[in-house]
């Protein structure tokens, strides 16, 4: 056990590099409630709002691409700050936009700052971490993410409940929606502060020749252990080159092993279904009856179930490890997905195309719903993050981390991409049963491809 200051130390580090999670979330989360605003604002066509939607998504894939070489060459401290300043400015251009194309500039540029979070933040978090906490300590990647989300939707129903809709003028005679997007400025401004008050990664230290520097960090996170871990990251790095992505590529060629289990739990992770819940939750449940300020409502229980899930995994993830609860979820998973399929299966649709449920398959169906957020939400969600961070060694895991966010985003976006086009051609319980078969296909992934974690150093990984 660490003595108390210095948990709280590590604590409060991690907490500060995860404020990139809870940007990255609430980015990520806030135009759920003003898609059919702006829809009506720009009078723009269906493509046009999808491409507002997943572009930001192909942009989070190019951030996190760059991440890994920003944060070798300049700092993880430096990244996040970068990351920040692109958070602001997106928040701020997101709210004035003059059209549908410059809107969509802003959100791919905010997306560039959630893909730069989304890489550095794990890998900064795993570095700083002892062994014994970085289980918990990674999972607060995830939940500063959920929290984020759920932040995000109870702004947007907040602010529907004050303006009467999200079309309807607001504070300062704006429109609702706007403040759905500049409400992210303060948190984005924080986040940019606390990084320059932070310390930076030892291991980052190491390589760049300021040892010094890092031994004293590692005695306010380790203490008597500083000594013997600084020996260990010397030996490790010793021979390191600058990180190249060649480093990936396998002696026989093609990428090395742990890198294909990376990209794969990257997948798995966006092809269950998880972020079609988020974005496209509120339009979900007014499509079988909800009206516009219910179904926020149900939106934001579902985003606070997600943040006590997390917190469930915290407890576990270093008590029962990492793949006993990525096992369990992908059950879970399975089991929920198939039970939203089958009560969309029995959906109606009425002449103007909206959906309508029974009231027995519209209760099952929102408590499946809920249940399917329960197992990701205590496995896939934040365990992926935990393993992203510390399953590769020194020398590939900024670059390795990198290729796996970006991995990441891009199934996100091939998700986000084609829920559309399968709920309008072949029903939603066909997306769901899509969703279903990817959580059955990643318990045998798990099973015989994953290994345990826990419990080890980074530099034995």
């Amino acid at each position: 056990m660490l003595p108390a200051g210095q948990t709280r130390f590590v604590v409060l580090i991690a907490t500060v590099a995860a404020l990139g999670g809870f940007l990255f979330g609430f980015d990520t989360a806030c135009i759920n409630g003003a898609v059919s605003a702006l829809t009506t604002h720009f009078k723009a066509n269906s493509l046009l709002m999808g491409l507002s939607v997943s572009l930001a998504l192909l942009g989070s894939a190019g951030g996190a691409l760059v991440a890994g070489a920003l944060a070798d060459r300049h700092g993880r401290i430096r990244a996040m700050v970068i990351a920040s300043v692109l958070f602001t400015i997106s928040a701020v251009g997101s709210g004035f936009p003059l059209s549908i194309w410059d809107f969509i500039f802003w959100r791919v540029l905010g997306g560039i700052g959630v893909g730069i979070a989304s890489a550095v933040a794990p890998a900064y978090i795993a570095e700083v971490s002892p062994p014994a906490l970085r289980g918990r300590l990674g999972s607060l990647q995830q939940l500063a993410i959920v929290v984020g989300i759920f932040v995000a939707l109870m702004t947007n129903y907040a602010i529907v409940r004050q303006a009467g809709s999200a079309s309807s003028p607001w504070w300062l005679g704006m429109a609702a929606w706007r403040w759905m997007f500049w409400a992210e400025i303060p948190a984005a401004i924080l986040y940019g502060i606390g990084a320059l008050m932070i310390p930076e990664s030892p291991r980052h230290l190491v390589r760049t020749g300021r040892a010094h520097e890092a031994r004293t960090i590692l005695e306010r996170i380790l203490g008597s252990g500083a000594a013997e871990t600084l020996d260990d990251i010397r030996k490790s790095i010793r021979n390191e080159q600058p990180a190249r992505w060649s480093d990936l590529r396998a002696p026989s060629g093609g990428l090395l092993p742990i890198v294909w289990t990376g990209m794969a739990l990257s997948i798995f992770q966006q092809f269950v279904g998880i972020n079609v819940i988020f974005y496209y939750s509120s339009v979900l449940w007014e499509s079988v009856g909800f009206g516009e300020t219910k179904a926020l409502y149900v939106s934001m229980i579902t985003g606070g179930i997600n943040i006590g899930t997390t917190l469930v995994a915290m407890a576990l993830i270093d008590r029962w490890g990492r793949r006993p609860l990525l096992l369990f979820g992908s059950a879970g998973m399975a089991a929920t997905l198939a039970t939203m399929a089958w009560c969309f299966g029995s959906a109606t649709v009425d002449p103007g195309g909206k959906l309508h449920l029974a009231p027995t398959e519209a209760h099952v169906a929102l408590v499946a719903a809920n249940a399917y957020v329960f197992f990701f939400g205590c496995s896939w969600g934040p365990v992926v993050w935990v393993m992203l961070g510390e399953m590769f060694g020194n020398q590939i895991r900024a670059a390795a981390l990198s290729l796996c966010a970006a991995i990441q985003w891009v199934a996100n976006f091939a998700v986000s991409t084609t829920f559309p086009p399968l709920l309008s051609g072949l029903g939603l319980w066909a997306a769901y049963a899509l969703y279903a078969a990817f959580a059955v296909v990643s318990l045998g992934f798990v099973w015989r491809q994953v290994r345990e974690t826990r419990g080890r150093t980074l530099e034995s990984m």
